[in-house]
């Protein structure tokens, strides 16, 4: 998600910083950016010259200092509460005082976040979708003291990144998660009960639904650990049975398959074709 928001802003003609944890990790992030344009070029959607003005204009780091001179920073690390907590503190420690603090999470309460930081009415969510590149909604997400400028702002943000924002207030999953991921946990039910295969459920969901990709296929992509920790939020936030993770989800996660970017999910990735679970 990270370099795919980087890759959005600097395509815009936005300076942008993406920091990460390691060398490795940047390495990797801007080896991903630059298959990405090289995709776009072959397609005819962006020349050589202006794919490398996008590259120039990203730069790379594991320095939060290099945060303090930033209009907006934009939190992306997975669906980990602490985790999320010990970052955007950081970074509200270096960014200027009239800077805008967003965070990317699918779930987790935008007000709750806030509150770790000294400005709860210029922090919002600004929550992508994957891939970013090609994905056109952006929930923007209000807490409970987020400004109407803070709104305002972002909303201006994403038009700039050809996105269109939606305003949402604050709750667990907001709009396409609290839809989605339920229908994502279903599915993996209906797989648990033998009713159908991995296979035949995205068919079927494709075929009869008019989906474009079936939905445990889409886990996969999303991300199965992403899924649990957004189903553990419902069911915790909310109290209700119905959003029970299925034990199968459950199961598979703590085997260390979590979709694509582990080679294996429910279906498996490790070689050119992809085998149904």
């Amino acid at each position: 998600m990270g370099h795919g928001i980087a890759q959005v802003c600097a395509v815009a003609g936005i300076d942008t910083v993406m920091l990460d944890v390691t060398p490795a990790a940047i390495e990797r992030g801007l080896a991903s950016i630059q298959a990405s344009l090289e995709r776009m070029a072959r397609k005819g959607t962006l020349d050589d010259a202006a794919a490398r003005g996008v590259v120039a204009r990203i730069t790379g780091t594991v320095d939060y200092d290099l945060l303090a001179p930033c209009d907006m920073i934009i939190e992306t690390a997975t669906e980990n509460l602490e985790l999320k907590l010990q970052i955007l503190r950081k970074a509200d420690a270096l960014a200027r005082a009239d800077a805008l603090l967003a965070t990317n999470t699918s779930s987790l309460s935008i007000t709750a976040l806030a509150s770790a930081t000294s400005r709860p009415a210029r922090f919002l969510g600004i929550h992508f979708f994957n891939p970013v590149p090609q994905m056109t909604l952006v929930e923007l997400v209000r807490g409970l003291e987020t400004s109407e400028a803070t709104i305002s702002a972002a909303s201006g943000f994403a038009k700039r990144v050809s996105k269109e924002p939606i305003v949402v207030k604050n709750g667990p999953g907001f709009v396409v998660n609290r839809v989605l991921c339920p229908m994502i946990n279903e599915a993996v039910f209906v797989l648990q009960e033998g009713v159908a295969s991995a296979a035949d459920i995205d068919r079927a969901m494709r075929l009869g639904c008019n989906q474009p990709i079936g939905p445990l296929a889409l886990a996969d992509l999303i991300g199965l650990d992403v899924v649990l920790a957004i189903m553990n939020v419902f069911h915790d936030d909310f109290g209700d049975s119905k959003y029970r993770p299925a034990p199968l989800l459950k199961e598979i996660v703590a085997a260390g398959r979590l979709g694509r970017k582990s080679g294996r999910g429910f279906y498996d990735y490790s070689t050119a074709g992809s085998g149904e679970h």
